[in-house]
């Protein structure tokens, strides 16, 4: 029989807010976290807005801020997010607590890169319009700060987790685009269901709101334009979507082995019930159009739960505002839920906080709990013109009360990468 794995701790650092209650506030308001770019001059991007994570001090949660001078956004909002976590479950403060049997997978992703430095280098480096790659090397080495380059690593939020909290047990990083943070969840989840930890410290962090990551993503064609509406710009389902918006961010959380949790009375706020993992095989950034990836790890997902359709009470979607992805995982939902996906309401907390890559799906996870938790499904705003390709009930614009025991969350990212959790509320 596989070990039950319920969660124990919660922590987020969001662009609606820097605590779990602040921001599932604003998301039953239904209020929008998308605002103009205020970390570089973005006048001309073809996209202009983003949505940043406002007030945040990792002084806050730290008392050795000399340490991260040269950690990136990504790394400080993972700090912030894992504090909240470890403090809400109060593992670290149980005298029994083992550090060999607390581990750390996340789904984060790289930091930012030190642009303006990296620019000035290739035009110094310039020889009749092809960069010298020798003088480019040797003065790279001489002006890069090489502490600021190794935290841009994927894995380092990880390491300073760890270092932070003791975690002496398995220490793991997946970056498997915007599915990263929920199969990072569903692999801790794996790890404690067969024993090889009883604790374990997931979710993700990301922050891709630099010159890079907005020129990366408009090449792709790939976000909103809306620049004279930067608050209605991400609109999930929406026949007049034109993009997603660039959002960042961390959501952390505690998981726990039952019989472990229960033990020391730990606080439960719910239970990782299914977990489903799949691989599109298609093409690098698109969708297959089948939907056949996303089908299948929602079923995968629910075998795993061992329940049928009928008991999901709620989607939350991975709903990014493009015209691919809303259309296909519509037809993802009908093809995984069968008849009940036409019952079951669907909304994407995108539309208020935008995308938070590798960090959304453990965000979205924390937030499938809050509704879980308070019989309160979050809306997706900014909708207000039908698709008819897009025929499910989205929960538009208005934050809808209905009890509930059961979400399908589901994260499907760039290369066709596509994990669905299953979360529950907690029955002994």
């Amino acid at each position: 029989m596989k070990r039950r794995v319920v969660v124990t701790g919660i922590g987020c650092i969001t662009p609606l807010g820097n605590t779990v209650e602040s921001m599932w506030e604003k998301l039953r308001e239904g209020a929008s976290g998308v605002d103009r770019i205020t970390y570089f001059d973005a006048a001309r991007f073809p996209t202009q807005f983003a949505a940043e994570v406002k007030d945040y001090r990792l002084a806050d949660y730290v008392d050795d801020t000399e340490r991260f001078t040269d950690a990136g956004r990504n790394i400080r909002f993972a700090i912030g997010a894992a504090t909240q976590a470890i403090a809400d479950s109060g593992l670290t403060e149980d005298v029994r607590f083992d550090p060999s049997q607390f581990g750390v997978y996340l789904g984060a992703g790289e930091g930012q890169q030190d642009f303006m430095q990296f620019m000035e280098l290739v035009a110094d480096c310039q020889d009749e319009g092809v960069v010298n790659q020798e003088k480019f090397t040797h003065d790279f080495l001489g002006r890069m700060n090489p502490q600021f380059e190794m935290e841009l690593e994927p894995n380092m939020a990880a390491a300073h987790l760890a270092s932070l909290f003791n975690a002496q047990g398995p220490n793991l990083n997946c970056l498997t685009a915007c599915a990263a943070s929920s199969q990072a969840i569903g692999e801790a989840t794996e790890i404690i269901r067969r024993g090889d930890a009883d604790a374990m410290l997931s979710g993700g962090a990301h922050s891709m709101i630099h010159p890079f990551g907005l020129t990366g993503f408009n090449l792709l064609t790939a976000l909103s334009e809306r620049n004279d509406s930067p608050s209605t710009a991400s609109r999930p389902f929406d026949l007049t979507r034109d993009g997603f918006v660039l959002g960042e961010g961390a959501g952390m959380v505690i998981l726990e082995e039952l019989e472990h949790a229960k033990a020391r009375g730990a606080h439960i706020y719910g239970e990782i019930r299914g977990y489903g993992s799949s691989a599109d095989a298609f093409r690098i950034t698109d969708i297959h159009p089948e939907g056949r990836g996303a089908i299948s790890c929602i079923r995968m997902a629910l075998d795993d739960a061992e329940i049928n359709p009928e008991e999901v009470d709620y989607v939350n979607a991975h709903g990014t505002s493009t015209k691919v992805n809303d259309r296909i995982e519509t037809m993802a939902i009908k093809g995984g839920l069968g008849d009940h996906a036409q019952q079951v309401p669907v909304s994407s907390i995108k539309s208020m906080m935008g995308h938070l890559i590798a960090a959304a799906g453990s965000v979205e996870a924390i937030t499938c709990l809050m509704a879980i938790r308070d019989g309160v499904l979050p809306p997706t705003i900014n909708y207000g013109t039908p698709d008819p390709e897009c025929d499910l009930d989205y929960i538009p614009n208005e934050a809808r009360e209905m009890p509930l025991r059961t979400a399908l969350s589901n994260s499907f990212g760039f290369g066709g990468q596509n994990v669905s959790l299953i979360v529950s509320a907690f029955a002994a």
